[in-house]
């Protein structure tokens, strides 16, 4: 509110006012949404290791949610459980494609779980990760 009055002041119009506290309050809301991302991990048994995914995955969030996933681990099995997430974007599904070619780069397969009907919707039509031509990609083809 103080920015919308300052700029108001400043340039004498009410519309560029209300645009700067209107796109101030959404990066604000943006990073304090993207801030609430939790990944918990737990190993099943040796060769497997399960992640679940809490909150809300988008562009504020992206690097977070990559960053919350250890690669190096050497797993047969990796199980990404979404059911408690939320992908709202294109730079959420590209984090996700990351992380899902990162694993199998690794050699460990894949499963990813619990994907709500919208979070599909986005990463069936824009995700490369379940793709046909996936394999030549991850080989370098």
């Amino acid at each position: 509110m103080l920015s919308t009055v300052v700029v108001v002041v400043f340039t004498h119009n009410l519309a560029i006012g209300v645009f700067v506290g209107v796109l101030l309050a959404a990066l604000f809301f943006a990073n304090k949404v993207g801030r609430i991302l939790l990944v918990h991990s737990e190993k099943d048994n040796e060769s497997v290791r399960r992640y679940r995914v809490e909150g809300q995955v988008f562009f504020a969030s992206a690097e977070s949610f990559i960053a919350a996933f250890d690669f190096k681990e050497v797993n047969e099995k990796v199980v990404i459980d979404v059911q408690q997430a939320h992908f709202w974007d294109l730079t959420a599904v590209a984090a996700l494609d990351r992380v899902v070619m990162k694993f199998r780069r690794e050699g460990a397969e894949v499963e990813l779980t619990g994907l709500n009907q919208a979070s599909r919707t986005i990463v069936d039509q824009f995700g490369t990760h379940d793709k046909a031509d996936v394999e030549d990609i991850l080989h370098g083809h």
